[in-house]
Parts: C-alpha cells; structure tokens; sequence
C-alpha cells in the first residue's frame, strides 16, 4: 500500500474506534479533532456500519451519533455508571434519566439542578403508573437527591448539560442549587430506536424492547445473510468474548464459513484483532483503549477481581457445571483482605467488606462473559482459564487441534 492509502486507513481506524468508544460525540473537550476526521471519512463509515451491523451514523456540525442496536438485549450486566464513584445505575435510576430527559425537553436553553428535580417530581405524581411500577421519587430524603445527582453526571459526561455556575453536592446537601446550559442537538441525539415508545402498543417490558429496536425483515437468501452477518458483527464488537455455544445453529454454520472473512474485516477497519479458541472468539485490542471494562485494573476493586478470577479459574475444572458456591468466594476475599489490608484502601478492611468486595468483583467478571452468576453459585467459563496459573507449554504445531481457552 502506498503511504496514502495507509494514512487513509489509519484516519478511518481511529474514526470507527473512536465511534465504537463513544458513540455520542460532541464538541469540546478534546473531541472536535474527532468529530473533524468522522466528516472527513463520513461515507465510508457510514457504508461499513450500516452493510457489516446494520447500525446508522448521524453527523451534525456539533455532532456524531453512532445509533447502536445492541447485540443482546437480554445482557443486563454493563450498566452505565457514575463517572464519580464507579457504581451501576440502579432500575431507579435509569427511570429518573429518562425523567431527566423529558424535562431537559421542556426546559429552556439554561435550567438548573432543581427545576429539573420539580418537573420529575411532578411527572411522578401526576401519572399514576409510576405508583404501579413501584417508581417513587422524593427530594425530601438524601437518597432520592443523589440518585438525581448521579443521573445528572451522567448527562454531564454526554455532554447533554454543560455546568456554568454551582455543584451537585451543594443540592445534596441542599444548600444551593445548579446552573447549566442544555445542549440540544447532543439531547435530540440521546435516543436511539427504530420506533418511538410511545407509539409501541405491547405492554409486557420484554416485547416493548423488542418493538422499539425491531428492524425490517426481507426474505431471501441474500436476506438471511445479512440478518446473520450483522448478528455476528454486532456480537463481536459489542461482547468480550462470543462463545459457539451462545449461538443459534445457523449462526455457528455462518460463522464457521465466513469466519476469515468477518475478523479481517474488523481487523481492517477496527484493528480488533481476532483470537479463536475451541469455545469461542475473543477481540483483542493491542491499543488497549476500546474496552469499557478492563481486566486488571490498578485500586483495590482491581486487585481482588484478579485474585477472585484466579480463585475462581483454579477450580474451573473440577465445578464447570455446579459452580463455586459465592459463600465460598466472600470466605476467600475474607481470607484476602487479611493478607492485603496494609495496601488496599482502608474501607476495604471493616468488617463485612468482604461481601461487596466480592459482589463488585462477580459483576466485572460477569460483564466480562468470564462467569455466569445465579443466587448462589458462580459458574466459571471457558475464558477465565486465562487467569489459571499452569506450568509452562509449549505451543502446538501447525495443524494440531485448536487450544481451548482454558489451556
């Protein structure tokens, strides 16, 4: 290739990672040199979303939207998270952000903190199928003002509102209130569905989601590749790992077929690189900066999610279908918080620690599609063999069966 169609490849590489990463890009904070490459490369981008995922790419002076249909709507393990304190939003949360968005609607080109809290207020005393949903929302307790403050930083961190004058914790702590400019166009930008809510008639949660997100379905040979092609794309991007066994039989047949082709397209376009196993694909990422959920990471909730993967990987064999019961992993994270209190952070040693240290630790992992986790039992899967400390190996030959994760 010429040192053109190299740099060509480069710019549309950075544009698709960046894309993948964030898929609401606006101006400021040091995303304009992005957005200006998106433009810049907006056909091509557009043409490999919408013929390899089937997803759509909107581009404002302001701007770009990647609107994403998930690989799995049934995953509830990546939830959004407070850019503050790390923790998932709760079912309550997630109700209030859409509240937020509502009011954030009806509210001028400036708003502060607590009118938005008296327009969510009002809407969930006023319709009464939030009391029938077990909605409730107060701004008497401390609770119910912070849930708010978190949803509020997450709209912070979309750049949704910009601050102008004030903090959060002032309105926790009730003693003054917040002043921000709304941004329209990333607001009009938040939603990305098929078909507007209120005009789907199921009512069951399951069957809204499918109808929001429901994509036209043509017949034909040509057709069924396609739904299957952009399946598998969507999984591949979207998931750590896509175990064989996950798949429908018909998306095992394709994947078997087309697999070469699939990984180096994303390779080309991602630089994802494809490693495949006996159970299934991972994408590695060499740069590192694609993944929303790394493994290990520095601070204490790093290094006990390591020290349980290992725990966990050790016995992988021997429980693959029971499973590790998780009152055995609070007793090993009990065991090592003794071992590690004199450098880990101070809370992590009171008593009882151990409990959400464990349940922190089980939720990585899950999100990770390195464990499946019922009420009381964690299954490892074949990924988290990578965390098992085995002796040396040599590497098979050429030709020789595929190694299994777990090796």
């Amino acid at each position: 290739m010429s040192s053109l169609a190299d740099q060509i490849a480069a710019e549309r590489r950075q544009s698709m990672r960046a894309l993948l990463g964030k898929p609401l890009l606006t101006s400021g904070e040091g995303d304009a040199a992005l957005l200006a490459l998106i433009r810049v490369h907006a056909d091509w981008l557009r043409e490999w979303l919408g013929r390899n995922c089937g997803w759509t790419l909107q581009i404002e002076p302001e701007l770009a939207r990647l609107r994403k249909t998930p690989a799995d709507l049934a995953d509830r393990t990546r939830a959004a998270r407070d850019a503050t304190t790390d923790l998932p939003f709760t079912r309550r949360r997630y109700a209030l952000f859409c509240l937020a968005l509502a009011a954030l609607e009806r509210a001028d080109r400036q708003t502060t903190l607590g009118s938005v809290a008296d327009d969510i207020l009002a809407a969930v005393v006023g319709e009464p199928a939030f009391a029938a949903a077990g909605v409730k929302f107060e701004l008497e307790t401390r609770d119910a003002r912070r849930d708010l403050v978190h949803v509020v930083r997450l709209l912070l961190d979309l750049r949704v509102l910009v601050r102008v004058h004030g903090h959060e914790e002032h309105f926790v702590d009730r003693r003054g209130d917040v002043l921000y400019n709304v941004r329209r166009p990333a607001l009009a930008a938040m939603l990305a569905v098929r078909r507007g809510p209120s005009t789907v008639a199921a009512r069951g949660f399951e069957d809204r989601l499918l109808a929001i997100v429901e994509e036209p379905s043509l017949d034909g040979e040509d057709a069924r590749n396609r739904r299957l092609r952009t399946a598998l794309t969507r999984r591949l991007l979207d998931d750590p790992v896509v175990y064989f066994d996950d798949l429908t039989a018909d998306e095992r047949a394709y994947l078997t077929s087309q697999r070469a082709h699939l990984l180096r397209q994303i390779h080309e376009a991602t630089g994802l690189v494809g490693e495949v196993r006996r159970e299934g694909i991972a994408l590695v990422d060499p740069e590192g900066t694609l993944s929303d959920c790394g493994m290990p990471e520095e601070g204490t909730e790093g290094h006990v999610t390591l020290l349980v993967a290992e725990f966990l990987a050790q016995g992988a064999r021997w429980d693959a279908v029971a499973g590790v019961p998780i009152a055995a992993v609070v007793a090993h994270v009990a065991t090592l918080k003794r071992e590690h209190r004199t450098h880990w952070r101070k809370d992590a040693s009171a008593a009882g620690a151990e409990v959400t240290l464990t349940d922190q630790a089980l939720s990585r992992l899950e999100a990770l599609r390195l464990v499946v986790r019922s009420s009381d039992a964690v299954v490892p899967l074949p990924a988290l063999g990578r965390f098992r400390l085995l002796p040396p190996t040599v590497r098979p030959r050429r030709g020789q069966p595929q190694a299994s994760l777990f090796e």
